[in-house]
């Protein structure tokens, strides 16, 4: 990673608890929208079933994360939205190619681990 990028995904880790927390968007079907506005969580459902959730990587990377919801696929994550329509994600997400980011998504707001 080239010492800018270095530079921005550290700037963004500090200012993650002034920045607002991250809403939830909630898109009837399975696909993810082209286009995900920052600090958006997509929920996407099928009828009364979560499918999947979808959003920017938070380091600043831009690259877009899905992750599978219902309990037959492996890894499948549980999305919880409390009453302020701010999610969070358990288990955490921990990326294995690209940024390599590992954080936890709690009230709107990342935690890295």
């Amino acid at each position: 990673m080239s010492f800018m990028k270095t530079l921005f995904s550290a700037l963004l880790r500090k200012a993650e608890l002034w920045l607002p927390a991250r809403q939830i968007l909630i898109v009837e079907g399975d696909m993810l929208p082209a286009k995900i506005p920052r600090r958006t969580v997509v929920l996407m459902k099928d009828g009364d079933e979560d499918w999947s959730v979808g959003f920017r990587c938070p380091c600043g990377c831009s690259s877009m994360i899905e992750l599978l919801l219902i309990k037959e696929a492996t890894p499948h994550w549980n999305c919880i939205v409390d009453k302020n329509n701010r999610p969070s994600l358990h288990p955490s997400v921990w990326l294995k190619t690209g940024c390599e980011s590992h954080f936890w998504l709690k009230n709107g707001r990342v935690y890295w681990a």
